[in-house]
């Protein structure tokens, strides 16, 4: 099938055409993100290719529809950015990447948390000075302390099955309980008693709006003073302005952020020349016990070429006989 492919970075392009040598579909790339104004690219292309920063409102499906596009495939998991009730109206399928490697996401959200506590971070910039000394760079030991996991999907079981290696009690929050965690020695309490008795909560649900914004003023509040704070799934969950608070005041001891609630518009890009505009990001960048990573959990070689199979072959099967893998209407 012809495909128009938004949103293309070099690495996209080079996974892409690696699992394309077998799928052999009909790829034309743009750089363009996905939006009212780029669906003018589309000519006789019948696939749109889009990723999570990308737009699919209700204008833009109506405009796809309209030019003969007959099937979306994000390469991503997640599907917030989409009108899914709009896609469904249309009849306009579309499907996704439900696993690329859980273990690529569950190790990042390791790696944030160890940098985070060691000061690794800060550390390599001092010896870069020639600075050699520990000052502010005491952490904890993260064995024998208590896990809070918010999703426990494979993202969060992955994460958590490295925490118990760890040796920490991992205790989780979630609507439907994963009973591989519970054999493996997770324990499923309400939401109120993680907030409270965690010293490290990692997030690994979705966004929804029952999720939106579940990291507010009043979870920070039960809390306990000093807790870290990793969040690797989707940005909306916290509430920026919230967090920011618990920082000024030592609530919050520790925050690593691989995604933003407001990153639609920064990351994937480059502003070293232009600088931050948004007023949020830049003032959380000013904390020297936050870290932030620009949404690359995902991003280690397996991870590419497994979405890049995937959608093809979510593409490929579309194609063969009109059936729908890994739909999310």
């Amino acid at each position: 099938m012809k495909i128009a492919f938004f949103n293309t970075k070099q690495y996209d392009q080079e996974y892409f055409d690696r699992a394309n040598q077998n799928a052999a579909q009909q790829i034309r790339y743009f750089s363009s993100h996905l939006n009212l104004e780029s669906t003018s690219l589309i000519t006789d292309e019948k696939v749109v290719c889009a990723f999570i920063n990308d737009n699919l409102n209700a204008e833009v499906l109506h405009k796809l529809k309209s030019k003969g596009i007959e099937l979306i495939a994000l390469r991503s998991a997640g599907f917030n950015h989409v009108d899914v009730a709009c896609a469904k109206q249309l009849s306009l399928p579309v499907v996704r990447v439900p696993a690329y490697s859980p273990f690529a996401v569950a190790e990042h959200a390791v790696g944030l948390l160890l940098c985070l506590n060691r000061g690794i971070h800060r550390a390599h910039n001092r010896i870069r000075e020639g600075d050699f000394s520990l000052r502010n760079l005491m952490g904890f030991d993260i064995h024998g302390k208590t896990v809070g996991i918010i999703g426990t999907g494979k993202i969060g079981q992955a994460f958590a099955n490295i925490m118990l290696g760890f040796g920490c009690k991992v205790i989780a929050y979630d609507v439907v309980h994963n009973e591989q965690c519970i054999k493996s020695g997770v324990t499923y309490v309400s939401l109120d008693n993680l907030l409270s008795h965690a010293d490290v909560i990692s997030l690994h649900c979705p966004l929804t709006p029952e999720t939106y914004h579940l990291i507010n003023q009043e979870a920070l509040a039960k809390m306990r003073d000093g807790v870290t704070i990793i969040n690797t799934s989707r940005g909306k969950l916290v509430d920026t302005k919230a967090i920011i608070n618990s920082l000024k005041n030592g609530k919050v001891g520790l925050l690593g952020l691989d995604v933003y609630e407001e990153e639609e518009a920064l990351f994937f890009e480059d502003f070293s020349k232009k600088g931050i505009q948004d007023d949020v990001l830049a003032r959380l960048t000013t904390f020297p016990n936050v870290i932030i990573t620009s949404h690359q959990g995902f991003f280690t070689q397996e991870a590419m070429l497994n979405i890049a199979q995937t959608t093809l072959s979510n593409i490929s099967q579309f194609e063969q006989n009109g059936s729908i893998q890994n739909g999310v209407i």
